[in-house]
């Protein structure tokens, strides 16, 4: 056969090792159909006293219409700023997750399709479906079910852990907040590996992960064996009472910058002793504004084009000024009512393909 007469194999159309190079084809969640979980002591444990007594009170019940349309209307205007900057967008089909569904010993309806960052951890080539700890969100890559078999037919790898049971001896029943001071103590044993995708934060071939309340050392285990010796999987401590995602606490934004929690690192890791390292400024969120799931430091969710352009909340002053102050261009974007169902930027999207090689940075 004749050189001429070879067609060229296609590109995966799946690629990103870490959290910066040049974004070229994104997921971005939808908010529609959300409805507050039934109370579990899986979903009190990350949450403040005030938000535990809202999803008690409103446990299975719709999030109010006007705070969807509000959060729908600034994921479209996300849209609109990625694919301004070239980035190609998809999104999943909304669901309604007021529908009942079970297993053995346990039923629950849904949560939302508004975190991608949540339940998908992109590694090269490999999407993996995250097997999260909450009841309600057993279920909750079926909306992107469609796009990852796109992906996989065109050559990505797709890869599940074990699918949990999330059966009562997951769970610790009598879990309570821990005294100040006090080591943390997981809502979640190790009965069977879970974790959430958002836990887990990309630096090429080093991936950093911290246990929280749904991601138990089982499920970290699971990641480390799976992605094997071409990775190194590095489990953080941070100083955080109700942990739950990472990328609140601990962001690197470019080769050589770190964005951290003034307060959660009080440490850096000795891995990151030559990059520059820099708190995050202090939230500008207001007091009234409704938070269901998170703290005003959702702030530090922001989501990287490149090594130079960072999305930020566009009433986020002082994240903006951050960003220029290391040779960034902030490109601003409404996002507080998005803010108030538990995310920023960074959660709201997963990255599908970055421009980029697998390399280290340490």
């Amino acid at each position: 056969m004749r050189e001429s007469e070879v067609s060229a194999q296609p590109a995966c159309p799946v690629g990103s090792y870490n959290e910066w190079d040049p974004l070229e084809e994104v997921i971005v969640g939808v908010v529609d159909g959300a409805h507050f979980p039934p109370w579990h002591v899986a979903v009190g444990a990350p949450l403040s006293p005030q938000q535990r007594a809202v999803f008690q009170e409103r446990a299975g019940q719709p999030f109010p219409a006007e705070e969807i349309a509000a959060a729908r209307d600034e994921l479209d205007q996300l849209v609109d700023v990625l694919e301004g900057e070239g980035v190609e967008v998809r999104r999943p089909e909304p669901r309604d997750h007021g529908h009942s569904y079970g297993a053995p010993g346990w039923s629950s309806t849904g949560l939302y399709d508004a975190m991608p960052r949540d339940l998908l951890l992109v590694v090269g080539e490999d999407v993996i479906e995250a097997p999260m700890a909450w009841r309600s969100r057993h279920h909750a890559a079926s909306a992107y079910r469609p796009l990852l078999k796109e992906y996989f037919r065109q050559g990505a790898r797709w890869s599940s852990p074990p699918k949990p049971e999330l059966s009562d001896e997951l769970y610790v029943a009598d879990w309570t907040d821990q005294p100040e001071g006090e080591p943390f103590r997981s809502v979640i044993t190790e009965f069977e590996p879970t974790f959430d995708a958002a836990d887990f934060i990309r630096c090429g071939r080093d991936i950093f992960v911290q246990r929280s309340h749904v991601t138990n050392a089982l499920g970290i285990e699971w990641v480390r064996r799976h992605l094997g010796e071409e990775y190194q999987v590095h489990e953080v401590k941070l100083a955080d009472d109700h942990p739950m995602h990472i990328d609140a606490s601990l962001m690197p934004l470019a080769p050589g910058k770190l964005l951290i929690h003034p307060d959660r690192v009080p440490e850096v890791p000795e891995i990151f002793k030559d990059w520059e390292v820099r708190k995050a400024p202090q939230p500008v969120i207001p007091d009234g504004h409704p938070l269901y799931m998170t703290s005003k430091w959702i702030n530090m969710n922001v989501l990287m084009i490149d090594e130079e352009r960072m999305v930020v909340e566009a009433q986020d002053e002082p994240m903006r000024r951050l960003a220029e102050s290391w040779g960034m261009t902030a490109i601003p974007c409404p996002f507080r009512s998005f803010n108030s169902f538990g995310g920023s930027f960074h959660c709201a999207t997963v990255d599908v393909r970055r421009r980029g090689s697998l390399c280290s940075y340490f």
